[in-house]
């Protein structure tokens, strides 16, 4: 059954006011995506909105929607390829001007949580929000000793509503999975889960803090990155230095200064590929409200990472795959590319690997060589997806999260400058990261350091061999379960798509019949529509 169907209603009602339905117009839209947006029509709320025709009616409905959706439109904020100018103008102003909560709740929550009064804590404390975000509202302050500083303060009374819109997210994902090959390819459940945790771990200023920490020690004395210092923190308040910067989106302040936006768009790839490679500890949530630039010396800038919640972390054996996957593309070999995914038991077997070679090949060749302002990169990512989705790839969920990665950083690089070769500039790094991983000296020296471990290992061996017996024993029944739950899987997979028809049928035929009823007879109409779909929704 599905969880809280009244905050699910809440969300329509929302997306029906603000008629997000007509943000994008019909003729440029598929026919399916059209008949999914003209269920919100459908809500009384759409009927005589008066923020329908309001020009900010995207950002404003991502701000009553909630952090998720804010978080969502802040990615999308990135994508000046793919989002129209009118709706991007709307998303940017969600990387940090969301609407502040009032002064005297971040005055309280912070004594509460510090264990003192304002006055004590500092020497000023400023009531006007430097930014609000999704998460938290950040205030300037100074101390007693004079350092200014930064106050995180995290939103009151939002992880209720975040821990309901995942469990919503939940119950659509393993919708889905049950429907849908691609979601089940993709670990749907998984992935979902994996977020949830990212984001009740950014409601946790300690655990940022942490990893703030971490990142500052990773980058300490580099000429490409500065991480501020952080002085005092709590799950709900983080106390940090301030920093001196302008917005990586600020290209008319690098213009006026005469920076090198080339300098600063390898510099910004050089940070990410070491983050990955070098320290296996990545900024994961890199949209332009959390990239700065230091612009105290224009010659020599460096780039300040804020808001380091979302950190992502791949297995040894993830980051040489995707290193060796980046170099394979790079030589242009694609029986190489899908050798290296192999190794990695990515591909099931019986696989066509041949197939899957050229398949990858016509998706992903055209990019080779190519400027950040030629490369489609979301696009190509949609290709691979719907390849791994065809050819029945396991995609790891921590490898989703640099992916969701790769997608900020491209929308930066491609913002600070549009000609920069990614290519040239990547390769030497993963050849020489590369060349480190597989030599034959560090093989022994790890060998050696697991030795150790392998001889102790040893005693198990008689108790392995009985436990390996009695599993062969086994097998057959566990094979036998295994093909009888795959049979009712499908009986209920054949059993959904049955009624799916069914109630998608109904609908449209509902809504043909409205479209030309009088007034009472298509209101009539529509609430059948909706009643329909909220039955096909709920079983």
């Amino acid at each position: 059954m599905i969880p809280h169907p009244s905050r699910l209603l809440a969300l329509w009602r929302i997306a029906a006011h603000y008629r997000l339905d007509t943000l994008i117009p019909a003729e440029l839209l598929p026919s399916k995506a059209r008949s999914a947006l003209n269920v919100i029509a459908l809500h009384p709320a759409a009927w005589h909105s008066k923020d329908a025709d309001n020009p900010m009616r995207l950002k404003l409905a991502l701000e009553e929607m909630g952090p998720l959706f804010v978080k969502l439109g802040q990615l999308l904020s990135t994508r000046r390829d793919l989002i129209p100018p009118v709706l991007l103008e709307q998303l940017v102003y969600l990387q940090d001007q969301v609407a502040p909560f009032a002064a005297s709740i971040a005055r309280e929550r912070v004594e509460q949580s510090l264990g003192a009064t304002i006055d004590t804590l500092f020497a000023r404390f400023d009531d006007v929000p430097l930014a609000a975000a999704s998460i938290a509202q950040v205030h300037t302050a100074a101390l007693h000793d004079g350092r200014e500083v930064v106050v995180k303060i995290v939103r009151p009374h939002i992880r209720p509503q975040i821990l309901q819109d995942f469990e919503i997210l939940e119950w659509l994902a393993h919708w889905l999975e049950a429907r849908l090959e691609a979601a089940r390819a993709f670990h749907m459940v998984q992935v979902v889960g994996d977020y949830r945790q990212v984001i009740l771990n950014e409601l946790d200023l300690s655990l940022e803090a942490a990893n703030t920490m971490q990142m500052r020690q990773n980058f300490l004395g580099s000429k490409m990155m500065y991480v501020p210092e952080v002085y005092s923190s709590t799950t709900d308040i983080m106390v940090a230095e301030r920093i001196t910067g302008v917005p990586v989106s600020d290209l008319a302040t690098f213009e006026r200064l005469g920076m090198d936006r080339a300098k600063l768009g390898e510099m910004g790839l050089t940070i990410f590929f070491t983050q990955v490679f070098r320290d296996n500890f990545f900024h994961a949530d890199m949209h332009p409200g959390n990239v700065f630039v230091e612009t105290l010396d224009p010659a020599n800038p460096r780039f300040i990472a804020l808001d380091c919640a979302i950190v992502g972390e791949l297995s040894d054996s993830d980051r040489l795959t995707v290193a060796r996957m980046l170099l394979a593309v790079m030589q242009n070999n694609f029986n190489l590319l899908i050798q290296v995914v192999h190794q990695a038991g990515w591909i099931p077997p019986n696989t066509d690997q041949n197939a899957l070679a050229r398949e990858m090949k016509r998706a992903v060749g055209p990019m080779i060589s190519k400027p950040m302002d030629q490369l489609d990169f979301a696009g190509i990512l949609l290709q691979v997806m719907d390849i791994a989705r065809r050819f029945h790839l396991e995609i790891p969920p921590q490898l989703m999260l640099l992916l969701k990665t790769l997608v900020h950083v491209e929308g930066l690089g491609r913002d600070l400058y549009p000609q920069l070769d990614i290519w040239k500039l990547a390769k030497p790094i993963l050849t020489e990261w590369v060349a480190q991983r597989m030599h034959p000296a560090k093989a022994l020296r790890e060998l050696g350091q697991q030795l150790p471990n392998m001889l102790m290992g040893a005693t198990d061996f008689p108790a392995l061999i009985t436990d390996s017996l009695h599993g062969l024993r086994q097998q057959a029944a566990w094979q036998d379960k295994q093909w009888r739950e795959l049979q009712h899987l499908r009986m209920q997979i054949t059993q959904q798509r049955r009624r799916d028809w069914l109630a998608g049928g109904t609908v449209l035929m509902c809504v043909m019949i409205a479209n030309d009823a009088p007034w009472p007879v298509a209101t009539i109409f529509m609430v059948l529509a909706g009643l329909m779909m909220l039955w096909r929704i709920i079983s």
